[in-house]
């Protein structure tokens, strides 16, 4: 093990670090340690391309098999392809949290890549790879307001636990994380993750105030290594407008930008008089490649100076949104169910212009998905995939597979869903949720979410209740940095944010759940991040707004169908003895596919003994499931069955009285008189009474047909 440079207690566990040795090409380096969980992050700084009018932040989190001591990937290609959705997700936590705080206007490349090397089964390698990018862009030469940290808190038997384990945060009712960094001398929260099991609004401030010392610990820590290791930053500034150009731009724009956001639906004449701006400019300055540039940059700060003068400075109950709601209100909803009839489920959920269509289909427990990752091997049977096509906004682009958008906002919705699903035992389908976004003004992860929730009651599926989300955003006065002691007028909180309150906006709270509480939370800021006081109003906002949306919901469905789709397969399950499986399974699998085949169903059957029949009507499910029943029955002492036989020897007859389940008639059982010849009795194919009277400790079945014939001749003369 490389020698650590830096040691810090947390919790019960040690994070240890080491600062630019492996990398050193890099601008900046770190190696940070988590009991035996390790991940190098580095940090690499391009230069500015021509033209380039963003800022093109990469950041990237690499699972590697070796880390888990796995070889897994195709047999064709041992090594790891596409990044998994759990890698991505964990990019985009990092992304999240680092973006907010490179300088504003900074346009040269940056690329962050963090590395898993070793991974212990027990710690979760994000968190490590956050506290590695926050160190190796601090200890860089790249213009960077650092540092950050993030930490997870678990809650099990009503206490919190810092940075559960895997094991931990199954049997955990919240797992949340909260990354923070720090404004005159307090933390601000700059990024929140969260799934939960319906938890209250109380539960997630109280969390926060419980990990706030380790976060200040954490932070201190990172300080403490840049003041040692970092390295001067490279200078950055910001472009200035000169103030002639500044008076042309304002005379041009007179009241027409305010007209633009206030007197029209969307941000199209908006983007349109942007164009018509930097145009005018271009002609006027034909040699000046800069002014356009400079004129684009001063256009955004006016529009984004317009909208808070209109908001936050506004006394209260005269703020002017763009589409003129009041800072608390929901645009109009509406709900439409069981739209597509060959479909086993669908909804539409419609919010203002946002628009969401769920497709939900439910198949058998074969068609859960297969996963192989550095984390995690094995079957998901609950899948929600998010599609946003072009159209969606009103944009010709090229068709791609999912993004990292699309890939991020179908997990929060899968999360927000999860603690809602009934268990597998009582439901054994598969189920693929599809949310096709038809129409895009902010918000659409939350309207999947909803029109999930209504999908899932269509189809029939007894989840616990409807849920739903919702977008709050943030607008703070530019003259008045966020801090532990901002004012009530110094910000507003807006409930239920479109396009142009997300884009110029300083934050996106999304708050998911039911009546009965909060099953997911996702939060990014623009600003330095929100105090305790904003993360509380909040949450009381977000829950006021989806008791709301709830109120529509229920008016169209209340509780889930009562019968599955005509088109949905039948899906059946039987608790067998584990023991049996084999025998239901057959020397390679000759017995389960001639029952298949034969019933015209699929037959899945666990470790556990749970056998799942899946069929297109109930009889093939039930002739496939007495099947099953007798092959795994365990037959007693007493019991008389009706035998085919199978084998003659001279002592006796093999004869089969359940199916798979054989024993032996001896000769001397054949009758109630001598037989000599076992033949003169019974033949092969025959079909004989049998009655069981004995079963060994090696579970040999002795039967005997005389006795099957006496006490049916009794049990008929009694009938008579």
């Amino acid at each position: 093990m490389l020698k650590e440079d830096f040691k810090l207690k947390l919790g019960e566990k040690e994070f240890g670090v080491k600062i630019n040795q492996l990398a050193e090409q890099a601008n900046g380096s770190c190696m940070v340690r988590y009991g035996d969980t390790v991940v190098l992050a580095t940090a690499v700084m391009g230069e500015e391309k021509r033209g380039q009018d963003f800022f093109p932040l990469t950041v990237e989190f690499k699972e590697k098999f070796y880390a888990a001591g796995k070889i897994l990937g195709s047999r064709f290609m041992r090594r790891e392809n596409r990044p998994s959705d759990e890698a991505i997700l964990t990019s985009r936590l990092i992304d999240r949290v680092i973006r907010p705080r490179f300088p504003k206007g900074f346009k040269k490349e940056v690329q962050v890549i963090i590395t898993c090397f070793s991974w212990d089964k027990e710690n979760d390698a994000d968190l490590p790879g956050l506290i590695a990018a926050s160190l190796a862009l601090s200890v860089s030469d790249i213009p960077w307001n650092g540092p950050v940290c993030g930490l997870r808190i678990g809650k099990k038997d009503d206490k919190f636990i810092l940075n559960p384990t895997y094991q931990e945060r199954d049997e955990s009712n919240l797992d949340l994380v909260f990354a923070v960094t720090e404004s005159e001398s307090d933390l601000l929260i700059n990024m929140i993750e969260a799934g939960a099991k319906e938890v209250s609004e109380d539960i997630i401030s109280e969390a926060y105030l419980w990990a706030k010392p380790e976060l200040r610990k954490l932070l201190d820590f990172q300080k403490q290594i840049v003041k040692e290791k970092g390295i001067e930053k490279a200078k950055f500034e910001l472009p200035n407008i000169d103030q002639e150009l500044e008076k042309e731009i304002m005379g041009f724009l007179g009241e027409k930008l305010k007209s633009a956001i206030y007197n029209s639906p969307g941000m199209k004449e908006v983007d349109e008089l942007k164009k018509e701006l930097i145009s005018f400019i271009g002609e006027k300055y034909p040699e000046d490649e800069e002014k356009p540039k400079l004129s684009a940059n001063f256009f955004e700060d006016q529009l984004d100076k317009v909208m808070r003068e209109e908001i936050v400075l506004a006394d209260a109950g005269k703020e002017k949104r763009p589409d003129g709601r009041k800072i608390d209100e929901v645009r109009k909803i509406t709900c439409q169910i069981g739209l597509l009839n060959r479909t086993h489920g669908s909804a539409i959920f419609q919010r203002g212009i946002t628009k969401s269509l769920s497709i939900l289909t439910l198949g058998s427990p074969k068609d859960a998905k297969l996963m192989q990752g550095m984390e995690f091997i094995g079957e998901k049977r609950f899948m929600h995939h998010y599609n946003f096509p072009p159209y969606c906004s009103g944009e010709a682009k090229p068709l791609r597979g999912p993004g990292r958008r699309e890939i991020g906002h179908g997990m929060l919705a899968e999360k927000a869903l999860l603690p809602l699903l009934p268990e597998k035992e009582k439901f054994p389908y598969t189920m693929r949720l599809v949310s096709e976004i038809l129409s895009s003004n902010g918000s659409t992860s939350q309207a999947s979410i909803s029109s999930s929730s209504l999908a899932l009651m269509d189809a029939g599926v007894p989840i616990k209740r409807l849920a739903t989300g919702i977008a709050l955003g943030l607008i703070t006065n530019p003259n008045k940095p966020i801090n532990q002691s901002l004012k009530e007028n110094d910000y507003r909180i807006l409930t239920d944010i479109q396009g142009p309150e997300d884009h110029y906006g300083d934050m996106d709270f999304k708050v998911a759940g039911t009546r009965e509480g909060i099953t997911a939370i996702q939060m990014d800021v623009k600003v330095t991040g929100i105090n305790e006081k904003i993360l509380k109003e909040t949450l009381i906002r977000a829950k006021d707004a989806r008791f709301h949306i709830l109120d529509t919901m229920e008016e169209t469905i209340l509780k889930p169908r009562e019968e599955l789709s005509p088109f949905a397969p039948r899906i059946f399950a039987l608790q067998i003895n584990p023991e049996k499986i084999g025998t239901v399974i057959g020397p390679g699998g000759k017995q389960i596919r001639k029952i298949s085949e034969e019933c015209n169903v699929v037959i899945d059957i666990e470790d556990s003994g749970i056998a799942t029949v899946t069929a297109e009507d109930g009889e093939s499910a039930e002739k496939a499931l007495s099947w099953i029943r007798d092959i795994t029955r365990e037959a007693e002492v007493g019991e008389i069955f009706q035998s085919k036989v199978k084998k003659i020897v001279d002592f006796g007859a093999f004869v089969e009285f359940l199916p798979g389940q054989e024993g032996l008639v001896h000769i001397s059982r054949l009758a109630s008189f001598h037989v000599n010849k076992v033949e003169d009795m019974i033949k092969v194919g025959d079909t004989v009474p049998v009655k069981i009277i004995s079963i060994d400790e090696q579970g040999r079945v002795n039967l005997s047909v005389k006795e099957a014939k006496e006490d049916l001749e009794k049990k008929a003369s009694k009938k008579d």
